[in-house]
């Protein structure tokens, strides 16, 4: 029998404990309609019952790259994630918020990807990171070199190398409940800026996952409610992005430039990733942009489509972001 696609109104909500991930923990009272009349994301809170995706774009010679917050793999499982994961059929699977406290055994996962690697915190039931892949890589890191708190690191990185790139794995930390560890994303985020820009000077790279930051003010609903006050949305981290883009007016000379694609591809789009289960966000439009992928900017051209699967919400308070870029890894 497959997974029941259960209604969201009979889902557990995260709990206070469980979201210090979850750029929404802090936005009880920052939450009404959207603005904006360019949301035309659909409302659906359960799975569709089928779900089909266009044809790759070039059969054979692109990768198909996919990231997925799943709120919990195990629970993402009963409400019918495998079902997205066969109608997408990517060649890398990025997972983040996993919160597992083991290698999982799933064969059928194991069938489709047969290179598998797993971050896992050691709190248990806490963050989480992994990257499913059809293609092997020869090497495979979970540190982030420079930074002093090697259990801070553990659940959130995953690097792995190809001939030709780097695929970054990540589920950023948040700034928390009244942005009370901010402090320890600055520090998360001077470090990864260094990182991956030393890796950029060996071969391009390719960075998704769950970042935890609304770079701009139409990656959120009611930005300016939400300025300085929630996390994912602070000057402190805003900065930060833009600085690892190296996308001011006034680029850092000798650094490399980085592009976050979906937004290049779609310059204007009030779209989201993320909508909370909390206060009927879903259907109201209420949401962030928080998963990404972020490109050397040297290689964006190959870039044949990003795009949001905002169908599928249901298995997960998240929905998947696919990419497909001209190959090979």
């Amino acid at each position: 029998m497959p997974p029941k696609r259960a209604s969201s109104s009979k889902r557990k909500a995260v709990s206070d404990s469980e979201a210090e991930d979850d750029a929404s923990s802090n936005k009880k009272s920052k939450v009404s309609p959207p603005s904006n009349d360019d949301n035309s994301q659909p409302k659906n809170t359960v799975l569709p019952v089928n779900i089909a995706f266009a044809p790759r774009k070039s059969p054979g010679t692109t990768i198909r790259i996919s990231t997925f917050n799943v709120c919990g793999l195990a629970a993402s499982q009963k409400k019918g994630f495998s079902f997205y994961v066969e109608a997408e059929d990517p060649d890398i699977l990025v997972l983040t918020e996993t919160k597992v406290n083991n290698e999982p055994v799933d064969l059928a996962l194991k069938n489709r990807f047969p290179h598998s690697y797993w971050s896992i915190a050691d709190k248990k039931g806490y963050s989480g990171t992994a990257i499913l892949s059809k293609h092997q890589p020869l090497s495979v890191d979970r540190t982030l070199p420079g930074h002093p708190n090697p259990l801070a690191v553990k659940g959130r990185i995953i690097t792995l190398e190809f001939e030709n790139h780097y695929v970054i794995g990540t589920y950023v930390p948040n700034a928390g409940t009244g942005l009370k560890t901010l402090d320890e994303k600055n520090q998360w985020n001077l470090h990864f800026t260094k990182y991956i820009r030393d890796l950029d000077k060996l071969k391009p790279v390719i960075w998704t996952g769950d970042l935890n930051v609304a770079p701009t003010e139409i990656d959120l609903c009611n930005a300016k409610k939400n300025w300085n006050k929630t996390p994912g949305y602070t000057q402190a981290e805003t900065d930060a992005f833009k600085n690892i883009l190296n996308s001011s007016a006034e680029p850092i000379a000798d650094a490399p430039k980085f592009v976050d694609i979906w937004r290049k591809l779609h310059p204007m789009d009030h779209h989201y990733t993320y909508f909370s289960y909390r206060f009927n966000c879903r259907q109201k439009g209420l949401g962030w942009r928080l998963d990404m992928f972020v490109l050397s900017e040297r290689i964006i051209d190959r870039v044949q489509m990003c795009e949001i699967r905002s169908e599928i919400y249901g298995a997960s308070d998240h929905c998947p972001l696919t990419m497909e870029i001209e190959g090979p890894l």
